[in-house]
């Protein structure tokens, strides 16, 4: 049974990283969210890649949804998570902004209309003490284009060198490092004498606490399953 008027309890892993004290400020701020270190509602995560599995399994065990905000998982991360996909509520979102959401379907529908005879290219840039590139961002709306094409996403990296020629069909993806930068996405479609581009700019990490909140509002009493951003934005 959903409880939606009593206060959510969040489960935080890592309270005291960048995104910990985001969404502690963003739930001082909303003024409906308890924390519960043991019995959450939620547990969300924005710790490291070597945390998750002690928080997939945490959420498996009590039955607690879990919102995973991590980036820079790998192949064996990603089966872990869809394997507690099968027994609890279980989010991803490379970015909790209710902006990017938005932006990766403009991206899909972009990509299905324009074809293949567009290039596209994925622009990112974050702060410099960012460890991972592309950003899971960037991969996100990397997968957005190629659905929207109807096929995996092919990767295209690191161009560098003489007498380079692009891949067809491939996506570039192009990461920049350096001050305090937040987060800034361009996916860039490239056609014949005509360029679209579709832009995210993150202007402070608490965007990311205030969607992260609603993610987790959305997976109080959800039912079994792998959820993304997209599913809040529509069920707002």
């Amino acid at each position: 049974m959903r409880t939606d008027q009593q206060p959510l309890r969040l489960t935080l892993i890592a309270p005291n990283g960048r995104m910990g004290r985001a969404i502690a400020l963003a739930a001082e701020e909303a003024g409906d969210i308890q924390f519960d270190p043991d019995r959450g509602d939620v547990i969300v995560d924005f710790s490291v890649p070597e945390a998750l599995s002690t928080s997939l399994d945490r959420a498996t065990r009590s039955g607690t949804p879990i919102l995973i905000g991590t980036t820079g998982l790998d192949d064996f991360a990603d089966r872990r998570i869809a394997e507690a996909g099968r027994h609890v509520a279980v989010l991803r979102a490379a970015n909790t902004s209710l902006g990017v959401a938005l932006l990766s379907e403009l991206v899909e529908r972009a990509a299905r209309v324009l074809g293949s005879e567009w290039d596209i290219e994925v622009l990112e840039m974050h702060h410099r003490l960012k460890r991972d590139a592309p950003s899971g961002t960037a991969l996100l709306l990397g997968d957005a284009a190629a659905q929207g094409r109807g096929h995996a996403l092919e990767r295209e990296e690191a161009r560098s060198g003489r007498n380079l020629q692009r891949e067809e069909g491939a996506i570039g993806f192009a990461a920049l490092r350096g001050g305090t930068v937040v987060g800034d996405h361009d996916v860039i479609f490239a056609g014949r004498q005509e360029r679209l581009v579709l832009s995210h700019r993150a202007e402070d990490r608490m965007l990311f606490a205030r969607g992260a909140l609603a993610a987790a509002r959305f997976l109080r009493g959800r039912d079994a399953g792998l959820y993304s951003m997209r599913d809040v934005v529509e069920a707002m």
